[in-house]
């Protein structure tokens, strides 16, 4: 484990490993962050490689500014954006891809970007500050049928109506403009709560997912990574929630598996088209030791599958 300006990459080495790094390849590190997992690949790089990131977080971008490296390339932009940004770069295609997906501890840690019930703060949630709706400019118009959709669908959480009706009553008399405000609604109408869980993580959950889109980025991305992966170059996806845990993993079932063709289209089997991926090993989590120094490890789930071909 290696912890950068107060954040603590989760499955660094097994990440860095699974990626299988050659010297003179070239990466993308998907989500910078703090750096965890970008400086681990610089360091086994040898001059000829490269490493391109992304983050959309103008924090994460100004920490990237201590990395003085020749070989590396910080990108503000969603990792949404790797064809365009690879073609822009001039780069056709690469070894490897790591996603670390979701929310960074520091973005967690600091009240002001209004992610956690933790501190009364602004209700922001968004990751890339510089543009787009905050939560709180979202709850002020939207409608009771659409708030509910979000902190049912995105949250997974039972009493997503009553939350919802709850907020738009509450706004009526001012604007739910803050994370305590948020909190306290949530918790007078959840009457039933889960062990060791405060009553609003779900809604605060759903919210900062469907604010950023991050479900809806993750599905985007993993067809562009396979396609400008090089024969034998690996896409390593970290996830730390079941939602996200769903779409990799069935993204990585089916692009293993060979294309559906026709039932009565007569080919040999030398002519069935091979699948795109496969898939190496099993899913990989946490250690104790890990969990145990990083509980915010314990939710998460390495997937990891090579392109093929070649």
């Amino acid at each position: 484990m290696s912890a950068a300006l107060g954040h603590t990459s989760v499955l660094l080495k097994e990440a860095v490993d699974a990626l299988g790094i050659v010297a003179d390849g070239v990466y993308v590190d998907g989500t910078f962050g703090r750096g965890g997992h970008s400086r681990a690949i610089l360091a086994r790089l040898g001059p000829a490689g490269r490493l391109i990131a992304f983050d959309r977080d103008p924090l994460a971008i100004a920490a990237g500014e201590a990395i003085n490296d020749a070989r590396f390339t910080l990108v503000h932009q969603p990792f949404s954006l790797i064809a365009e940004t690879l073609d822009r770069l001039g780069v056709p295609c690469v070894d490897g891809v790591l996603l670390d997906i979701g929310v960074s501890s520091p973005q967690l840690d600091d009240a002001a970007r209004g992610m956690s019930f933790r501190f009364d703060a602004p209700l922001d949630m968004r990751m890339d500050t510089s543009r787009g709706l905050t939560a709180a400019d979202w709850l002020a118009t939207a409608e009771l049928g659409r708030i509910t959709e979000v902190i049912r669908d995105y949250g997974e959480e039972r009493f997503a109506h009553a939350i919802a009706k709850a907020l738009v009553a509450a706004r009526e008399g001012q604007p739910v403009a803050t994370t305590r405000q948020l909190a306290e609604i949530v918790e007078k109408t959840v009457r039933t709560r889960e062990p060791g869980q405060h009553p609003a993580t779900r809604t605060f959950q759903a919210l900062r997912i469907f604010i950023n889109q991050e479900l809806e980025e993750l599905s985007l991305v993993l067809p562009h990574c396979v396609d400008r992966l090089k024969p034998g170059g690996r896409l390593v996806v970290i996830s730390f929630h079941s939602l996200e845990d769903r779409i990799v993993k069935r993204f990585m079932r089916d692009a293993s598996r060979p294309p559906r063709l026709p039932s009565r289209l007569p080919l040999r089997a030398s002519e069935i088209p091979a699948p795109e991926m496969r898939l190496l090993g099993k899913a990989v989590r946490p250690s104790p030791d890990e969990v145990a120094v990083n509980p915010r490890a314990r939710s998460a789930v390495m997937r990891v599958a090579e392109r093929m071909g070649g």
